[in-house]
């Protein structure tokens, strides 16, 4: 039997469908390569500043150069730490969004910081270099570099390495899920959990969601296709793409940390998202899927207030309480 895929897309949340308005006026129209350098002048991605993120002095703030892969350039690490720890801490190693193509360090921190106050974590967020710039594996390679750094500087930085877990959203979320592929291949470090926030993992960009979402809410099929031929080039969509960029092309998901991944329904990267977890599952491993009906792609970021927002935010919160109680 064929399976049809309708041209109509599921509707949005009310809620959140009536806020897009607004917040389609803070992104581009369809997002094309030559749009990227006005993007980036004009982001509307909000950049913490050091009194934010120190909020009332519970966090010290520290910009670190530490060493790139394979003698790639220094990269720089952002690492926020508790200033009144309390029992164990652990550490939410953050690769940020941006389609590969935008943001830096500090973007997303914020939420990172609200599980560190809610579950003592030491924060590190990496700034990776940028597509087309630095096409892959450089920022893959910068991600892991950071990583290799933390795990192997836990004393100093105060966490128990037992307790470190890798988080990030949209593109960072693929990288998170790269990142938990290259621990597993490489011999580490360790991992306890992946976060991955509707993560951006198939350079194909050809599932039934990206298809049906075409030119419609945020992060639309076109920009997809931005932002993966930035970072592959002619290579994007073609046979011999790595898993570590694009993790949906990974052919064995088993001996993965737990995995949270959740997604909207009325976005692009739904599909390669729910399949990704349900890959998991086929490989025996662990994975909790939140498919948010009705959502747009960064929805709980863009519309906060929003009833759907703040439950994906609270159902991220209790998988990471069993996760870090287990």
């Amino acid at each position: 039997m064929t399976l049809s895929v309708a041209a109509t897309p599921p509707p949005f949340d009310p809620e959140l469908g009536a806020a897009l308005a607004a917040v389609a006026e803070t992104n581009p129209p369809p997002l094309t390569a030559d749009l990227i350098p006005a993007l980036r002048a004009d982001s509307p991605m909000v950049r913490a500043s050091d009194d934010e993120l120190r909020r009332d002095g519970r966090f010290t703030v520290e910009e670190r150069l530490v060493p790139g892969l394979d003698g790639d350039p220094d990269i720089g690490l952002l690492i926020c730490r508790p200033t009144a720890p309390t029992g164990v801490l652990g550490c939410v190693y953050h690769t940020h969004g941006g389609g590969m193509i935008i943001g830096d360090n500090r973007t997303g921190v914020p939420d990172m910081l609200d599980w560190a106050e809610e579950f003592g974590l030491v924060v590190v967020s990496v700034e990776y270099r940028l597509a087309p710039e630095t096409p892959h594996p450089g920022p893959v390679h910068d991600c892991y570099a950071g990583l290799l750094w933390t795990a192997e500087h836990a004393d100093e930085l105060g966490f128990d390495p037992g307790r470190l877990l890798v988080a990030g959203g949209s593109a960072g979320g693929g990288l998170a899920a790269a990142l938990a592929l290259m621990a597993r291949d490489k011999g580490g470090p360790a991992l306890r959990g992946q976060v991955l926030i509707c993560p951006m993992l198939d350079d194909r960009n050809d599932t039934p969601s990206a298809i049906q979402m075409a030119g419609l809410g945020v992060w639309d099929r076109t920009a997809n296709d931005t932002g993966w031929t930035a970072l592959l080039g002619d290579a994007r969509g073609g046979p011999d793409v790595s898993p570590y960029a694009a993790p949906a092309r990974a052919t064995d998901l088993s001996g993965l940390p737990a995995a949270f991944i959740d997604v909207g329904s009325a976005e692009t990267f739904r599909d390669e998202d729910v399949a990704y977890a349900t890959r998991i599952w086929q490989a025996g491993g662990v994975a909790e899927l939140h498919v948010w009906p009705g959502a747009f792609h960064g929805f709980d970021g863009m519309v906060p207030q929003a009833a759907l927002s703040q439950e994906a935010k609270a159902a991220r919160v209790r998988w990471l309480r069993r996760l870090l109680d287990a």
